[in-house]
């Protein structure tokens, strides 16, 4: 009964602390614009179903897609058993499904096969990042703590599949004894290679098979406290950032109501304006940038696929679309720290552009959309970036030169270029 109370109070506490965490970031996200992704609800689902689930933009890459979806897939369905551990700790049961017979063995059967892959593929990632050292897995916004977040994450995994396959060993070589309170039920493929490593005696089986369910499930419950200050909250982010998404030509930019509206009746004085929200041109902070946009920084994994296709980036200059978004996330939780201490309202003198992101960062994009098309949970660099030189460029009137002479010419030759509309067609007479 002690351990009961025991699981109960871990439990409650556990998942009180995640909602309390979980609280705090759609808090920050809230601080973002409004903005409406509530149309075309039927694509909406479909492109969440394709991207995130499916992962279908992961196989750009074939054999880190397939050891992705062997880990997430396995983790995912392995867990359906905490169901049964959760029960099993509240009431002091022991594998209380294993009635199901030929299903519950074929149950924990796969389970362990799915154990096996996800060990294997943690330890190909870990190989992949700290022997082998991609490119795409560094660069100056991968500082020590981003790159230790992913280590953390891929150790933790291998430790809770280790627990999970030794739990089975022990579990099944006490049912071969006998032991009482250990129901004769489950497959082992895998964990039955583990039991020779096991000691015969039944109270240190019973010790190694208590320990790792133990360890297994607050492994489990600490991980699931661990999401909301790691890169690794994209497991749960991931189906409503797909399911947001823009669906809109990509290159396609938003038009702001309240220039539209000066336009338009510039050019017809009847033109009745649309109600527009005053506010400011473009973002200097992150509750100028829409709630997707903060959204979408708290999903980035810091894959760096967006990174690794970028031209800027790829040509030396200081531009990383990771940076882009791991710097909007910063800053954001800065703010929402800020909020917590001091309340709303409070100015700490800082901003994102210059702040966090540079001018020469932002002028450095040349508008492509590599990196919204790479990333494989459409998280969208490019908005942020766009709205960001909005700012610099109708509040601030700070561009590069080159910007400047450009709108220059448009403003007085109707194009980019500084010739004159009269000598436009120069070029086709005949010599």
């Amino acid at each position: 009964m002690v351990a009961q109370i025991i699981f109960i109070v871990i439990t409650v506490a556990a998942v009180a602390l995640f909602s309390y965490n979980i609280k705090k970031v759609i808090r920050n996200i809230q601080l973002g614009k409004l903005v409406n992704r509530s149309d075309q609800p039927q694509r909406r689902f479909m492109t969440m179903l394709k991207v995130a689930f499916g992962q279908t933009k992961m196989f750009f890459r074939p054999i880190p897609a397939f050891l992705h979806l062997i880990v997430y897939a396995g983790f995912v369905i392995i867990n359906i058993e905490v169901l049964e551990i959760l029960i099993d700790g509240v009431f002091g049961s022991h594998r209380i499904f294993s009635g199901a017979g030929f299903i519950y063995d074929f149950l924990i059967g796969s389970f362990e096969i799915l154990a096996l892959g996800v060990w294997v593929g943690c330890a190909v990632f870990l190989i992949r990042r700290n022997i082998l050292k991609l490119k795409r897995f560094s660069g100056v916004e991968m500082t020590k703590w981003p790159r230790s977040d992913a280590n953390y994450i891929l150790i933790s995994e291998i430790l809770l599949m280790t627990a999970f396959l030794l739990m089975n060993a022990a579990d099944a070589k006490l049912q071969v004894i006998g032991a009482q309170h250990y129901t004769n039920a489950g497959s082992f493929p895998v964990s039955q290679f583990l039991q020779d490593l096991l000691p015969s005696s039944e109270t240190a089986l019973v010790a190694i098979e208590r320990g790792c369910w133990w360890f297994h499930i607050i492994g489990i419950l600490l991980f699931l406290n661990y999401l909301p200050y790691s890169k690794h909250f994209h497991i749960l982010f991931a189906f409503p950032n797909t399911y947001f998404s823009n669906l809109e030509p990509k290159g396609e930019f938003t038009n702001m109501k309240s220039v539209t509206n000066e336009v338009k009746a510039m050019l017809d004085p009847s033109f009745t304006p649309e109600e527009a929200e005053p506010g400011r041109f473009g973002a200097k902070d992150i509750n100028d940038l829409t709630w997707v946009n903060l959204m979408n920084a708290y999903t980035c994994t810091e894959c760096g696929r967006c990174t690794s296709v970028c031209p800027a980036n790829i040509t030396g200059k200081l531009l990383s679309p990771r940076k882009i978004m791991m710097d909007t996330r910063d800053r954001m939780e800065e703010v929402g720290k800020n909020i917590d201490k001091t309340g709303n309202g409070f100015d700490d003198g800082k901003s994102l552009i210059d702040s966090y992101i540079s001018r020469e960062e932002i002028w450095a994009c040349t508008s492509c959309n590599a990196c919204t098309e790479a990333c494989p949970i459409n998280i969208d660099p490019l908005a942020i970036i766009t709205e960001l030189r909005r700012y610099a460029v109708m509040e601030e009137s700070q561009s590069p030169a080159s910007i400047n002479a450009m709108l220059g010419n448009i403003e007085n030759n109707g194009a980019p270029w500084k010739y004159s509309p009269a000598d436009r067609f120069n070029w086709a007479k005949e010599s």
